[in-house]
């Protein structure tokens, strides 16, 4: 397993706190603890000390898009009229609840962004009458995701 390299802010027991939150995001602080055999309180400092340094973001629920009604996952591509639209896209992209990723790229694509829907059918409307509409969207291009061959953290 990598290990997070050139990163003065983490050492080896924060790193194997980390695995252990990957694993397991509701492990309790006491179990990690006791596994590393180390005090409760000094997970509860080395997590506080990540959270503050930004190496830790948060701690969130994974939902299955298709078990609560998302039938279609699309990753779509999209041009920008002139380059400088980007910025105002992703702001309107954000207003979308089924624009569950966005992230500026290089290439033919200024934005890449990621859509859940219930099915085709509303993926239309959230193209043609929702990101279509946006002030500089110049075009779009979609990949329909058949499922997910896996997904995983960073390598710590």
């Amino acid at each position: 397993m990598s290990q997070i390299k050139h990163n003065e802010n983490t050492d080896y027991l924060d790193q194997e706190i980390i695995r252990k939150l990957d694993e397991n995001g509701r492990i309790p602080f006491s179990e990690i603890a006791k596994e590393l055999q180390i005090s409760n309180s000094l997970v509860h400092l080395r997590v506080r000390k990540m959270q503050e340094l930004g190496i830790i973001t948060g701690f969130s629920v994974k939902l299955n898009p298709k078990e609560i009604g998302f039938e279609t996952i699309t990753y779509t591509g999209i041009t920008t009229k002139e380059a400088h639209y980007s910025y105002l896209i992703s702001e309107k992209l954000k207003m979308i609840p089924e624009v569950v990723e966005c992230h500026w790229v290089s290439g033919k694509y200024a934005l890449f962004i990621k859509i859940v829907a219930p099915n085709n059918e509303e993926l239309r409307k959230i193209l043609y009458e929702q990101i279509h509409q946006i002030e500089g969207v110049g075009g779009t291009d979609s990949f329909i995701s058949f499922g997910s061959a896996f997904e995983k953290n960073l390598p710590v």
